[in-house]
């Protein structure tokens, strides 16, 4: 007889859990055959990676399933604070989650009273194609939203960039790489028209159609290649070092269709430290593996001056908090003085990849009565 029961779709399955491990952020890089990636990494056979990977992302475990870029080398791109009164927060979230292609990742975020710009409820992440202004961009959207202010944070380094909730799971506080953490240079590529029509087809997110074992020739038939023309393509953009990695994304903030949560808490670190010790002090903190993000970003007075930040979660604030407390401890020990700290705690959210293509750029501001001349740098 047929075995019909159906297929697992928690993350505490223990399949779905070694596939999961491997299929979040440990794919560097472009690969023509990803599933296959998934499948020796993890050691689970190919089929059953392509039939969980499916049924996950059809019954909402996964969010999305696509090749991630690194587009702080694509676009010129900052987190941005914005400071909107409080009647307008909720409309000024859901503006920026359905109006703006543009911004990526949609947070609103709190501190304790009175803290450093504790005024600054959201927080997104932006970025505008290349040869437009991002400055100009977020006025344009202050005025959409009817914010007071915005403080945009560009990114100079890059320390740890990857979000693997399932792989870091069961994490001590403290718990850190032997070495510390590499710094990347954020630096904007220029690519030819052939490249940017791969890469935009390329970061598509995968439809469960698509999650078979050879996921690009039908995305090179859309722009009229061969599926290796489009792979060679994507191999040079990877050695151009705007490819991050190919990963499935999980719904780590919402209840699960079982009810699960992948996880509760996620928080922004914020330290100040004195000039000359900034790369020091973020391979410091990148080498600790509970974080998922971490970068050099200076703000201002603001904030106080902080110009590392980082992002951690866990299932429990004090957990959370245990790590940001081993990673303070951890840069006292190391010499790297901090004269001011905080912890921004991370509420409604929408994540969505941000767009980065010119001619979308040129449509939106069509669409919004934007001259798009008047938004060049």
């Amino acid at each position: 007889m047929p075995d019909t029961a159906p297929i697992p779709t928690g993350i505490n399955d223990p399949i779905n859990n070694r596939i999961l491990a491997v299929s979040e952020d440990s794919i560097e890089g472009f690969h023509r055959e990803p599933f296959a990636a998934i499948a020796r990494a993890s050691g689970v056979d190919l089929p059953t990676v392509l039939q969980r990977i499916r049924a996950m992302v059809e019954s909402g475990t996964i969010r999305r399933v696509r090749q991630t870029l690194l587009a702080t080398n694509l676009a010129p791109g900052a987190l941005v604070a914005w400071q909107v009164p409080a009647d307008k927060l909720d409309s000024a979230f859901d503006r920026m989650c359905q109006n703006d292609p543009f911004t990526g990742h949609v947070v609103i975020r709190s501190t304790d009273p009175g803290a450093a710009g504790a005024s600054y409820r959201l927080w997104t992440t932006v970025k505008v194609p290349q040869g437009y202004s991002l400055q100009k961009h977020c006025e344009a959207l202050r005025l959409m939203l009817g914010a007071d202010r915005f403080v945009p944070m560009p990114a100079r380094k890059v320390f740890k960039l990857g979000v693997g909730h399932i792989r870091r799971k069961g994490l001590q506080p403290g718990d850190r790489t032997d070495e510390p953490g590499n710094a990347y240079d954020v630096e904007v590529v220029t690519l030819g028209d052939k490249e940017w029509e791969v890469l935009v087809a390329l970061k598509r997110e995968l439809t469960p159609d698509e999650i078979i074992a050879d996921p690009w020739a039908g995305r090179a038939a859309e722009i009229g290649l061969s599926r290796d023309a489009f792979c060679d393509v994507a191999t040079g953009l990877m050695k151009k070092k705007v490819i991050g990695r190919f990963s499935t994304f999980l719904e780590h903030v919402k209840k699960l269709a079982d009810g699960s949560v992948v996880s509760r808490y996620n928080a922004l670190f914020h330290w100040a430290v004195p000039e000359g010790h900034e790369l020091a002090a973020g391979c410091e903190v990148g080498r600790h593996i509970c974080m998922t993000h971490a970068y050099w970003r200076p703000t201002g007075d603001e904030f106080r001056r902080v110009n590392i930040m980082g992002v951690a979660h866990g299932g429990d604030r004090e957990t959370v908090l245990a790590h940001k407390a081993a990673i303070d401890a951890h840069l006292a020990e190391a010499g790297i003085p901090v004269p001011y700290t905080n912890v921004f705690w991370g509420g409604r959210s929408e994540i969505k990849p941000s767009e980065i293509s010119p001619i979308a750029y040129k449509q939106w501001c069509e669409d919004h009565n934007i001259n798009p001349t008047h938004q060049r740098a």
